[in-house]
C-alpha cells in the first residue's frame, strides 16, 4: 500500500482535470460531496480563503449582565460552571467577564444555555 505522502505527490503531478476526475470517483465511491475541495484544487487561491474561512473550535464565554430580579439564581449557576467561591461569583455576576476561556463550542454553547436559563446575559466568541 503506497503511503499518504506518495499519493500526495501523486496527486501533485496530476493535471487539474485528472484531479477532477479522481474527486468524482471518491465521492461516487464514499458517498460524499467534494466541493470545497475541488474548489481548493482548481484555485491555489482558493486554498488559502478556505483556511482562512476555517470554523473556530475554542470559544470564549462571557457574561456581560444578570437579571437583577434572579441575581441569587445567577450566582448559584456560575459558581456552579466555573467552580468559583460565592464571593467570586458574585463579584463576577455584580461585573461581569469572562466565564471561561478556551471552551469547547458544545461546551460554550451548554454554559449559555444554563447561565441564561438562570437569568445572565451571555456572549460567545471565538478565543484568538
Amino acid at each position: 500500500m503506497a503511503t499518504k505522502e506518495e499519493i500526495l505527490e501523486s496527486i501533485a503531478n496530476m493535471t487539474v482535470m485528472e484531479v477532477s476526475d479522481l474527486i468524482k470517483m471518491m465521492e461516487e465511491k464514499f458517498g460524499v460531496q467534494a466541493a470545497a475541495a475541488a474548489v481548493a484544487v482548481a484555485g491555489g487561491a482558493a486554498a488559502g480563503a478556505e483556511a482562512a474561512a476555517e470554523e473556530p473550535t475554542e470559544f470564549n464565554v462571557t457574561l456581560k449582565s444578570v437579571d437583577a430580579a434572579k441575581k441569587i439564581a445567577c450566582i448559584k449557576e456560575v459558581r456552579a460552571v466555573t467552580g468559583l467561591g460565592l464571593k467570586e461569583a458574585k463579584d463576577l455576576c455584580e461585573n461581569g467577564g469572562v466565564i471561561k476561556e478556551n471552551v469547547s463550542k458544545e461546551e460554550a454553547a451548554g454554559m449559555k444555555e444554563k447561565l441564561e436559563a438562570a437569568g445572565c446575559v451571555v456572549e460567545v466568541k471565538a478565543a484568538n
